[in-house]
């Protein structure tokens, strides 16, 4: 299937490792032109090099810290000086600390809060006046299984996500007539650093193996396994591209059935 994305702008945030990045390799290998952003500059460099010479596309890195307006408004000055306008834009950024309710502050909640919605709502208003001028755009908002289904220890996540699906969910039907499409993703236990971290952080926390936190977790998900993060990013690209021209509003689980709800 043509996905109709090659020769298109994506900007990819938080994009040096993890599902950021490969969401970046993902629409690289379908001939997108990429402009990358993350906090680490040398992690940055080196995931823009090895997607270069991969894939031999148009790509390009900004140093940027998503939580800081002023940083989001320049990177947006950067991917316009260079291209113009933006097609396609998958708001990310890392996940707040592990622990419940007496593990944190109400300051605590400000923070991921900050991290979580306020980067997807500052990359959005970044980026949407150039997509509604060309009446065409594709936005992702990348969220966590905890927005449909919270997970014990993980409080900050499971509130701080839930207002990025309202965000998105309002914003679509506003956006619409434009021809521009919004939606989320909210991904189950991925095999990535931060779910190697949760894993380990369980495992210290219930005085047992790594391995055996890990079949803890794997034991609920039907699919009997923890997800790789290309599965991940290849349902990203999809609703990014042209031919999800009629999907919006929608948030989709990418979890191996592990939620259990019927919506």
């Amino acid at each position: 299937m043509d996905l109709g994305i090659k020769g298109k702008v994506a900007v990819v945030a938080a994009a040096s490792k993890g599902l950021g990045k490969e969401v970046a390799i993902s629409l690289a290998r379908e001939g997108a032109n990429l402009v990358i952003c993350a906090r680490g500059e040398e992690e940055l460099k080196k995931t823009e090099g090895e997607i270069r010479d991969r894939f031999k596309v148009k790509i390009l890195s900004f140093v940027c810290d998503v939580t800081k307006r002023e940083d989001v408004e320049k990177f947006k000055d950067f991917v316009i000086d260079e291209f113009k306008t933006v097609h396609m834009l998958f708001t990310n950024a890392g996940g707040p600390p592990p622990g419940g309710f007496f593990d944190f502050e109400p300051e605590d909640y400000l923070k991921a809060i900050n991290l979580n919605l306020m980067s997807a709502i500052y990359l959005t208003y970044a980026f949407i006046p150039y997509m509604k001028e060309q009446r065409y755009g594709r936005i992702v908002a990348s969220t966590s299984i905890t927005v449909k289904q919270p997970i014990k220890n993980l409080i900050l996540s499971n509130v701080s996500r839930t207002g990025v699906v309202s965000f998105i969910k309002s914003l679509s039907n506003e956006v619409a007539p434009y021809n521009i499409t919004a939606n989320c993703v909210a991904p189950g236990y991925t095999m990535t650093d931060r779910v190697r971290k949760l894993m380990e952080d369980k495992a210290k926390r219930e005085n047992i193996s790594v391995d055996e936190a890990l079949k803890t977790i794997t034991k609920d998900i039907p699919m009997g396994r923890i997800g790789d993060p290309s599965e991940f990013a290849d349902v990203v690209t999809f609703l990014l591209s042209e031919r999800a021209s009629y999907i919006t509003g929608a948030t989709i689980q990418i979890d191996g059935g592990y939620y259990r709800g019927l919506m």
